[in-house]
């Protein structure tokens, strides 16, 4: 038998295994008990949401199985589906859900348009900028109820400022905006991206002014012109920001209610009537709370599917 070969050490080797003691390593512990305490702090702004938002939108969605009307006095009864079957063969709702989405559309594209030419002006270095940038938010201070009044009285056909102007320049300066069958929905229209497109360029804006400046010096160095640097620079760094607004402002634009109330109250013929003022007619002018409700409840389905495929994107996108 040969000796057993000695350790670094100077002493005899072991086999493995032979007299080695295996301890368990202690389990770590990664996370931390919640303090009951830090509940309290929550509060302040969880109870607000939950009041406001929560707890009504919970309410409408069972007033929807409702037939509840105002002024009956019947117990309100439990219908289920109906009031959402009778929608479905509702022709004034469905021609306002097209107006909605025709409202959506032509203020949120032209929002966007003019919105990012004006942040592209707004960030080069310009005399004055400070005194422009404070305009530009103007009409996004005003309250909505404030301008749908100043609007009508600029489309008023007998004293408004744009007729006014129209007569001057030799043109029918006694068009009634506001009433025709023809122009009610453009007129409103205008209003609305007036009203909205300092948002946007506020937010396109601070996009604008994140992107590396040493980029576009670059890009010039190599030759590339304005558009080419935008297409190649501006564009990739401000996209995620662009989608967004965009998003939030199809959104909001499509829940409309007070601009268009105060200037057109859904008028002339009902082609002005979005469909938030279509549910508000039915709920307060006829007395149908559980129609109405129902209205409301198809309006979030549609919002909700829209912010699906709008997270869905950017999900998409931060995984390429």
């Amino acid at each position: 038998m040969t000796a057993a070969r000695p350790s670094r050490c100077g002493r005899p080797g072991r086999s493995a295994g032979e007299g080695v003691k295996v301890t368990a390593a202690a389990p770590v512990r990664t996370g931390r008990r919640a303090d009951p305490g830090a509940w309290f702090l929550v509060l302040p702004a969880l109870v607000p949401i939950l009041l406001l938002s929560v707890g009504p939108l919970l309410y409408g969605l069972a007033l929807a199985f409702t037939d509840a009307q105002s002024g009956r006095t019947e117990p309100t009864r439990w219908v289920g589906l109906r009031g959402f079957q009778d929608l479905l063969h509702d022709r004034l709702f469905w021609e306002s859900f097209r107006i909605g989405l025709v409202w959506a559309a032509g203020v949120t594209v032209p929002q966007f348009l003019l919105g990012l030419g004006l942040a592209l002006l707004l960030s080069q270095n310009l005399r004055l900028r400070w005194l422009a940038r404070s305009l530009a938010i103007i009409p996004w201070a005003m309250p909505e109820v404030v301008v749908g009044i100043m609007w009508r009285l600029v489309y008023h056909p007998d004293a408004g400022v744009l007729g006014e102007t129209l007569s001057g320049l030799g043109l029918a300066g006694d068009t009634d905006w506001l009433s025709g069958l023809a122009t009610a929905l453009p007129a409103v229209v205008v209003v609305g991206i007036w009203a909205g497109m300092p948002q946007t360029t506020v937010v396109l804006l601070a996009g604008l002014q994140n992107t590396p400046h040493e980029l576009h010096e670059a890009a010039a160095l190599d030759g590339a012109g304005a558009w080419r640097r935008f297409r190649a620079v501006t564009w990739p760094a401000i996209r995620p920001v662009a989608l967004s607004v965009s998003a939030l402002n199809l959104i909001w634009n499509f829940n409309s209610f007070a601009l268009v109330y105060v200037l057109t109250n859904g008028g002339p013929g009902g082609r002005t009537r979005l469909p938030m003022l279509f549910a508000y007619e039915e709920a307060f002018r006829y007395g149908q709370f559980g129609y109405a409700a129902a209205m409301g409840c198809v309006m979030v389905a549609v919002i909700s599917v829209l912010l699906a495929v709008y997270l869905a994107g950017r999900l998409r996108e931060g995984d390429a």
